[in-house]
């Protein structure tokens, strides 16, 4: 199949390199020409996935309608912030479209697939989410993931086109939940790694997680998404991960403010790679609009854009009144 590749970051040039494993022609779009230079030259990616070689018969393609032009499948691999302002260039595109970026967008609330399907009214939208770090990926190493649209024949389509031995791809009909799992986990991952920046130990991170999943199946049952869903790869998995791995650039960012680094210091060179800063405020938002009880989230938060200390936030989840498990 043609498939166009819409980002030539870390994830986008890793599956990049998987479809064109499988067969598909393939051609790549980013915003930055210089590192799509550099890919075109060297067959390398440095700055996202050292050390890995790329195909040199992909089609390498700066201007982003003619990328899309002759396509069947779109992967969207775009920051949040950009996901709207990426897609629309492609409104009248009536393929299927496969967004890998894990966000919820702050003004609408919506995830990136409720974004497409405003902004490509036409396609048929999937989500392709799981327990994934692109340079795994990108060595061959086994990794699950989940493809999920409303449509099963869709989610099939999307299984078919990226699976491999060591690509196990599962599908599901809960969109909204596994797109949600995998937004949410990433401000969870900021905890987690404030909690490593402070010093604590595992007891901590073990019973930060476990709360704070309960309160993301809590706060995706209310949205409208499946309980079960939020057990599977692209909760449980995707958080699991996402929390103690040190590839984890989410758990990285808040390990640096647990140690005591300034906000603008560490986001000056993260901004783009950490979905959980902005996805703190859009959960945040979400959770009050529903009326849902969040407490992880909301110290995440307020941590970010309140300037609250992060040992007193982590005090204070400790310190909140006793209750029964749910």
């Amino acid at each position: 199949m043609k498939v166009t590749v819409l980002g030539a970051g870390a994830w986008g040039t890793a599956l990049a390199k998987l479809l064109h494993k499988n067969g598909h022609a393939i051609s790549i779009w980013g915003h930055d020409a210089a590192r799509l230079e550099e890919i075109q030259r060297t067959g390398r990616n440095e700055r996202y996935l050292p050390g890995i070689d790329l195909p040199r018969d992909w089609r390498i393609e700066p201007d982003l309608q003619r990328a899309v032009a002759d396509s069947e499948v779109v992967i969207a691999a775009v920051p949040s912030r950009a996901f709207r302002e990426v897609t629309k260039n492609f409104s009248g595109f009536t393929g299927v479209v496969v967004s890998v970026t894990k966000g919820i967008e702050h003004e609408s609330g919506l995830t990136m697939c409720g974004v497409l399907a405003q902004t490509v009214p036409g396609a048929r939208s999937a989500a392709l989410s799981g327990p994934t770090f692109a340079l795994e990926v990108a060595r061959g190493q086994p990794t699950a993931i989940v493809a999920a649209s409303q449509g099963a024949e869709t989610a099939v389509a999307v299984q078919e086109l990226f699976h491999r031995p060591a690509f196990r791809v599962y599908t599901s009909t809960d969109l909204l939940g596994v797109e949600l799992g995998g937004a949410l986990k990433n401000v969870i991952a900021v905890a987690a790694g404030v909690c490593d920046g402070l010093g604590f130990g595992d007891n901590s991170k073990a019973a930060l997680i476990t709360r704070a999943m309960a309160e993301v199946r809590r706060l995706g049952v209310i949205c409208g998404a499946q309980a079960e869903t939020f057990s599977g790869l692209s909760g449980l998995g995707d958080l699991t991960v996402t929390c103690f791995s040190k590839l984890s650039r989410n758990r990285g960012f808040g390990e640096r403010l647990g140690k005591g680094e300034k906000l603008a210091d560490v986001l000056g060179g993260m901004l783009s790679a950490v979905e959980g800063y902005p996805t703190s405020r859009s959960a945040y938002q979400l959770a009050r609009k529903h009326n849902a009880n969040t407490p992880v989230i909301d110290e995440v938060y307020r941590m970010l854009y309140e300037g609250k200390n992060v040992a007193q936030g982590v005090r204070d989840l400790m310190s909140r009144d006793s209750k029964a498990e749910d």
